[in-house]
């Protein structure tokens, strides 16, 4: 069987009310910095692991741009066979200048759509929090 919890010598059946809340409270504060300790060591590793996978995507990016670009390399080699080659470089950069402007128009709209950026949920609440405030003050 274990013995009982000490301080300075004396068991808590020793020690009065006041000094065990008084320690509670110590012991409570030194356990919520540990763990304060603990989940930032934690998510330091995670950030680092999320770091290493983020840099491996954009790793594969560049690949996949580069073998995009090799793709439309042959585009215009096969364009080539029926036009000049300099004509079928500008039929798939004109085709890829118009995919690239529907796009934006699309992300425009998308935009005016979104209204503005601001959390309006959290400033009605600061608002209505401040206004009780304001109101409890005067009584």
């Amino acid at each position: 069987m274990s013995e009982p919890h000490t301080t300075n010598g004396r068991t808590a059946a020793q020690r009065g009310t006041a000094e065990l809340i008084r320690d509670l409270g110590t012991e409570l504060a030194e356990l919520l910095r540990t763990e304060v300790r603990l989940a930032r060591l934690e998510l330091l590793h995670k950030g680092k692991e999320a770091g290493k996978g983020a840099a491996l995507f954009g790793v594969a990016g560049v690949i996949a741009l580069l073998g995009a670009m090799s793709l439309l390399a042959g585009v215009v080699l096969v364009l080539a066979l029926v036009v000049p080659t300099w004509v079928s470089a500008f039929i798939v950069g004109g085709g890829f200048f118009l995919v690239a402007g529907a796009v934006a128009a699309f992300g425009g709209v998308q935009l005016k759509r979104s209204g503005p950026l601001v959390p309006e949920d959290a400033t009605d609440g600061a608002r209505t929090d401040l206004r009780l405030v304001k109101e409890a003050a005067k009584k």
